[in-house]
């Protein structure tokens, strides 16, 4: 089969071995996949190896993907040939509350979804929501569950509450900004950008504010209950000026580093929590799904690459140059 994999030879696309599902797993043929940030820094991650450009046996990257099932293995039981399907890539995680030390995602070191077909177990994958294309089936997973943990589970967000989300522009969070706002929270989004100020308008948010301005002077008096953040030390010094006591800053990312400091007295006096979080539960999974649907969300879509123009999509990302998600279609 076709597939974009990182190998001794780096990335490439190229012919993978094509498998059967075994003992209680699902082979998917793959119509679009989407790509998440975590495909970079597997790739970096890999070329600072050693030198070396990549793994010694090719491994396919991309997390998110749907599709239909081709085969079903032994023991397999609800799923059938031709079901219309969307992948959950956290494995192993089946309840909320069972968090793993570090949560095992489809793409590395197993095989992913940039390819023709994957092999997956039958309990990540769930009935495709039909009101949704197959682009957008295949961009959301990955970045809507985290964005869903974050919020809800993590962040306890509530009707009327004001949720800020620094750095709008990649999936989790778009995908957090439509959430909040289908909740009936008030939404402020930052960015460095002009350009994806302007697009992040379109979206339903409250406010879009200027990363590199004096947020306080800009939210003014509505002060945040919540702070999705995935930047990290570039911003974290502002959220103290701008957060409610006893708010929450939930941490996803850390774009600018792993390197935080933090006054003890502007947390301990307004008694502030801050809370980590990555990817999510089966369970959760779930509960995303019926959520999205309830309220009709559709992932804001970027931008559409073939399997072969994965390279160009991941520049695109690596720049920082989408609003949305970018997807890949294959079949």
């Amino acid at each position: 089969m076709k597939a974009i994999t990182l190998g001794p030879q780096g990335l490439q696309y190229t012919e993978h071995p094509d498998k059967r599902p075994g003992q209680g797993q699902v082979k998917v043929r793959l119509k679009t996949a989407g790509l998440n940030h975590r495909d970079l820094f597997i790739i970096a991650a890999a070329s600072a190896t050693e030198g070396a450009p990549g793994p010694v046996h090719p491994c396919v990257l991309g997390s998110d993907g749907a599709g239909v099932i081709e085969e079903t293995g032994e023991g397999v039981n609800g799923l059938a040939q031709g079901m219309e399907v969307i992948i959950n890539p956290c494995l192993g995680w089946e309840r909320a509350d069972e968090v793993p030390v570090v949560p095992d995602i489809l793409g590395y070191p197993a095989d992913g979804t940039f390819a023709e077909y994957v092999i997956v177990p039958e309990q990540n994958v769930v009935p495709k929501p039909a009101y949704l294309s197959w682009e957008e089936a295949g961009v959301l997973p990955l970045a809507a569950l985290t964005a869903y943990r974050a919020l809800f589970t993590r962040g306890n967000l509530k009707r009327g509450e004001h949720v800020l989300i620094p750095g709008i522009g990649g999936g989790v969070a778009t995908f957090a900004a439509l959430m909040a706002a289908a909740v009936g929270a008030r939404v402020t989004v930052t960015s460095r950008s002009e350009a994806k100020r302007v697009e992040a308008l379109q979206l339903p948010v409250t406010q879009v504010i200027d990363s590199n301005s004096r947020w306080r002077e800009e939210i003014g008096n509505h002060p945040v209950d919540l702070i999705l953040d995935s930047v990290g030390p570039a911003t974290f010094e502002q959220y103290f000026e701008v957060i409610k006591p006893g708010g929450k800053i939930v941490m996803f990312g850390a774009s600018s580093g792993d390197d935080l400091t933090i006054p003890a007295r502007a947390l301990f006096f307004p008694q502030l929590q801050v809370l980590g979080t990555s990817m999510g539960s089966h369970e959760e999974f779930t509960a995303m799904l019926l959520f999205m649907e309830q309220h009709q969300i559709h992932p804001i879509m970027d931008s559409v690459y073939s399997l072969a123009e994965t390279p160009l999509a991941l520049q695109r990302m690596e720049r920082g140059e989408q609003l949305g998600n970018i997807a890949l279609r294959i079949g």
